[in-house]
């Protein structure tokens, strides 16, 4: 046996990696007769081997049906199809389980085959499951026949009904033999002792599953507000005959619960879930209300107490006990969790004949607490009651008289419990307090006591005190006013936290610890060295516990990317201290080494975050962290290409901020390493525009930061970036690609125009450039060059032109690029002036949009000589950055969609322009011009007409202005730093 089983893992392997290999270029191992050989025995075995064999076998039908179904083994359903009439029926429905997953969640599109194996193969399925649950005493095997029966059903209906389904007759028949599953207890001979073992025993499956379905056709048609009208007149049918059925079904179940019976945790959580979507509908809750109080008092208040099983796991396993209480995916199963979310539900929706009578139950259990001698108080449903007034704390907050005797609730009833002798008590009283921390105290000391008793909690012996005590501290580092309460204990808080870091994973400690961080801010920066050393010693660990779970939903790599993240949050909080960033760097260097390549593409934007800001902030890029630009090249070149953005920021901050070294080092060179990744990019004719864009900024960034150092360079760039746009086709990668060429001007605009006359494209270029510069949608909005930085790239550029001399530039060509330029700088301003009110307003708290300081504006842009699309433009910024009506402005604008978020995108970038103004630029090289070319330059005036030339004029009135400003700003600068 033990052979075989290494056969049949060793043949999945083998199917899996060979049968449909990823790469199409990869060399075929499987021959056509060979796919046909095991096409044809496959079926045959599976229902001859084994259970332990089937399983593998059953992985390799799921490879072969979801590559070859339908297309290249049309036979497989009439196999199916033959088997359901014959005595392979278990066979058949095994191999229609896979069949039928496929499309479990696919879109209606892809669905279509569906359709043909529901018709061909239902009618012999119904005829089976009817014949199945009239068995008087059904063995064991009769489980397993009936649970693949309805994991078929469930995985046919899960994203929409089979129409074949939606007629009432066949739907009728099908709801028949579920409510006979439904209905029918559970036998009791053969159920196992073991609790594990019982809940996957077969019949309970069978329920487990019957429940899903009815629960999901509900979800489907319960609700008469459907998506799709067409099934109103189905819907309408379903709650009449079966909706209310279900429900007295469900609520029977329930009852074994009141009496000490057994129901497993996914039923009860399930059949919860159901009675919850039932409140808010009429027509259920008048069934639902004669039972209410039984249903709440007797059954779902139970459930949230603490238990027999919860003590055992807190006594044996206290790790565990935190992992599934803070663990989202236990929460589908946990009967708590969907007891909480009734009870929640019931206040919300039906408020008024229950919130008081649930609130008089919890109080009275208070009062038989506070009553009773130490040896007979009900712990366990204290633990309940304060669960129950942590759940419903929104409610509470907001209702009356509840909400004036919040504070008062809390010193009776929660604070004292902080003292229990009782372990889980205590970390209730730390959960509940951290729910209402931010209520508005009368008292602030009552504040102060909360605070404390929760301090008090990181030390407790028992470690789920612990991890709440963490958790509800949140909550109050949030909302405390004064942080001189927190202040001096900051360092024990922090020792704490990392203690408890080294005992668990959770990433709800970290999120606690980017609080503190976020809120004391550079105060931190005592601590900031230690805090990183922690945090990244934590991250190993949960790495490699990660590494060695290879669940998806492990809670090690979550806490993972929470260390990663607070590692971000403490360099952005000491930002302003350079020199920490040199005592740190030592410490994530390793972590930023190995996560910047295949191992870390988990963590991989996180890593790239951090990169980024120790090349940002650090006094100087060290040899160490220029040791990490081949890996982000190499991760890009390979499968990193999504973060390209991302790995943009770190890239600048290399190129600006280590210029010398880029230009100089040529072990490794950085100059031929980014060339080689640029130019393999932007010549990808598989990547989209989208995904390119990164590409021409980082040029950009080469060309700003090393002007006169990089001549060799600008005409294979020049090169690259023309044949890009020759077969570039959305708006905003050509305005990209057009400010390469208006940078290379900038750069050296001598060389650019020699190395374009070269290439016989320059007449096509500026054709381009200037048709990009005039386009309006159909609003009569500017379509392209939207950001201020694009607009101050194309002027600088355009201006660059201004001084070549005559034989290169002719008269013509001036006069058109000077006007290019007046209108360009004119809408900039526009844009800068409605910006700089957008701040002010912002600043007025939103009174409204119409200040003082906007007609000034007004009054400046006319001074300006504004024409009305500018103003428009100028509105239509206003309302993008407000997030106010963007998209129904131009909702039939095509071109829109890619450029939604244009004003927000590298904004914030530092660059090398920006120490130059325009309009001094401009006006400084028109002066020249003047000076060095008297007549060329009176032949240019003279073609203006009076509109450019009132411009002209505003333009250089605003330049001397801007000087003016500028010379102010380094005085003011100058006498700042003197002191100092």
């Amino acid at each position: 046996m033990a052979v075989r089983q290494v056969a049949s893992i060793h043949f999945k392997n083998f199917i899996a990696k060979n049968w449909a290999p990823l790469d199409p270029n990869e060399q075929q191992k499987f021959l056509q007769s060979d796919k046909d050989m095991v096409r044809d025995h496959i079926l045959v075995f599976v229902t001859q081997v084994p259970p332990l064999l089937r399983v593998q076998l059953g992985e390799c039908l799921k490879t072969i049906i979801h590559a070859d179904y339908p297309e290249q083994w049309p036979r497989l359903l009439d196999w199916v199809k033959h088997n359901l009439q014959d005595q392979q029926v278990y066979g058949a429905l095994f191999v229609l389980r896979i069949l039928a997953r496929k499309y479990e969640f696919k879109s209606e599109e892809e669905r279509t085959p569906v359709h043909r194996i529901v018709e061909e193969t239902f009618p012999h399925l119904l005829n089976i499951f009817n014949r199945l649950v009239q068995i008087d005493k059904p063995a064991l095997e009769v489980a397993d026949l009936i649970k693949l029966i309805c994991k078929i059903f469930w995985s046919s209906i899960y994203l929409e009904i089979p129409k074949q389904l939606l007629d009432p007759n066949l739907f009728n028949a099908w709801m028949m033999p579920f409510l006979n599953v439904l209905e029918r207890p559970v036998p009791l001979e053969g159920q196992p002792v073991d609790p594990e073992l019982r809940k996957s025993w077969g019949w309970w499956k069978v329920k487990k599953w019957t429940v899903h379905i009815l629960n999901r056709l509900y979800t489907r048609f319960g609700d008469l507000k459907l998506r799709n009208p067409e099934n109103r007149a189905f819907a309408q049918m379903f709650q009449k005959n079966y909706a209310g059925k279900i429900l007295e079904c469900h609520l029977n179940l329930l009852g074994v619960i009141r009496v000490g019976g057994y129901l497993p945790d996914r039923v009860t959580n399930l059949i919860l879930q159901y009675l919850g979507s039932s409140i808010s509908k009429n027509s259920m809750y008048t069934l639902l209300q004669p039972q209410i109080d039984v249903l709440l008092f007797e059954i779902v208040f139970p459930l949230m107490c603490f238990n027999d099983n919860d003590q055992k796991l807190w006594e044996e396993d206290p790790h565990e006990y935190v992992r599934k209480g803070y663990d989202i995916i236990e929460d589908l199963y946990s009967p708590r969790t969907a007891s909480m979310d009734f009870v929640c539900e019931l206040v919300r929706k039906r408020g008024k004949e229950n919130l008081l009578k649930f609130i008089q139950f919890i109080v009275e259990i208070f009062k038989r607490y506070d009553e009773a001698p130490v040896e007979y108080k009900p712990y366990r449903q204290k633990d309940g009651a304060l669960l129950a007034v942590g759940a419903l704390c929104d409610k509470l907050k907001q209702t009356e008289p509840y909400k004036s005797e919040l504070e008062h609730m809390l010193m009776q009833h929660v604070f004292p419990e902080f003292r229990s002798p009782v372990g889980h008590l205590r970390a209730k009283a730390a959960w509940v307090a951290g729910q209402y921390a931010r209520i508005n105290f009368s008292d602030q000391n009552n504040f102060r006591l909360a605070l404390h008793s929760v301090v008090s909690g990181l030390c407790d012996p028992e470690l789920p005190v612990r991890v709440d005590s963490v958790f509800a501290l949140r909550s109050f580092v949030e909302a405390c006013r004064d942080l001189n309460e927190i202040r001096p204990i900051l360092p024990q808080l922090l020792d704490e936290i990392f203690k408890l870091m080294n005992e668990v994973e959770n990433e709800d400690l970290v999120f606690t610890l980017e609080t503190i961080v976020d809120k004391f801010g550079e105060e931190m920066a005592p601590f900031a060295l230690g805090l990183c050393q922690n945090l990244a010693a934590a991250f190993w660990r949960c790495m490699n516990t990660s590494e060695a779970d290879d669940e998806a939903d492990d809670p090690g790599a979550l806490a993972a990317v929470g260390c990663l993240r607070a590692i971000s949050t403490i360099l952005e909080s000491v930002s302003r201290l350079p020199q920490l960033f040199v005592q740190i760097e030592p410490t994530l260097l390793p972590i930023m080494r190995r996560m910047l390549t295949t191992d870390g593409q988990e963590v991989f934007e996180e890593v790239l975050e951090i990169v980024s800001y120790m090349t940002f902030f650090s006094p100087t890029i060290s040899l160490e962290m220029w040791s990490l630009w081949p890996l982000m090249i190499e991760a890009l070149a390979d499968w990193a290409i999504d973060f390209f953005p991302n790995i943009l920021v770190p890239l600048d901050n290399y190129i600006s901020r280590g210029t010398a070294h880029f230009l100089t080092c040529k072990e490794p060179d950085y100059q031929q390493s980014l060339w080689n990744m640029i130019s393999s990019v932007m010549a990808d004719k598989n990547l989209e525009d989208n995904d390119i864009e990164p590409a021409p900024k980082l040029i950009e960034v080469v060309f700003q930061n090393c002007r006169g150092q990089v001549d060799h360079w600008v005409e294979p760039y020049l090169r690259i970036t023309l044949d890009r746009l020759r077969r570039t086709e959305k708006s905003r990668l050509k305005c990209l690609l057009v400010q390469v060429i208006a940078n290379s001007v900038y750069y050296n605009a001598v060389l650019t125009l020699s190395i374009l006359n070269k290439l016989c494209v320059t007449t096509e270029v500026f054709n381009l450039w200037f048709h990009l510069l005039q386009q309006v949608k159909k609003s009569g909005l500017l379509a392209n060059f939207k950001r201020e930085h694009d607009k101050k790239v194309c002027c600088l550029g355009l201006t660059s032109l201004l001084a070549l001399p005559g034989e290169q530039f002719p008269g013509e060509a001036l006069e058109r690029v000077f006007k290019a330029t007046l209108d360009l700088l004119v809408a900039y301003k526009g844009q800068i002036t409605v910006a700089a009110n957008e701040e002010e307003v912002e600043d007025d708290d939103m009174d409204g949009f119409q200040t003082d300081d906007e007609d000034d504006a007004d009054a400046s842009d006319k001074e300006m000589g504004v024409d009305a699309e500018d103003e428009d433009e100028a509105d239509n910024i206003r309302l993008q950055k407000l997030a106010a009506q963007a998209k129904a402005f131009h909702p039939t604008d095509n071109d829109d969609s890619d450029s939604d978020d244009d004003f927000s995108d590298d904004e914030e970038l530092l660059s090398p322009i920006d120490e130059v103004d325009p309009f001094v630029f401009f006006v400084d090289t028109v002066k020249a011009l003047q000076a060095s070319d008297p007549i060329r330059f009176q032949n240019l005036t003279q073609t203006l007409d009076f509109h450019f030339q009132a411009l002209a004029n505003s333009v250089a009135q605003h330049a001397e202005q801007r000087r003016a400003e500028i010379e102010k700003e380094k005085m003011e600068k100058a006498s700042a730093t003197a002191p100092s």
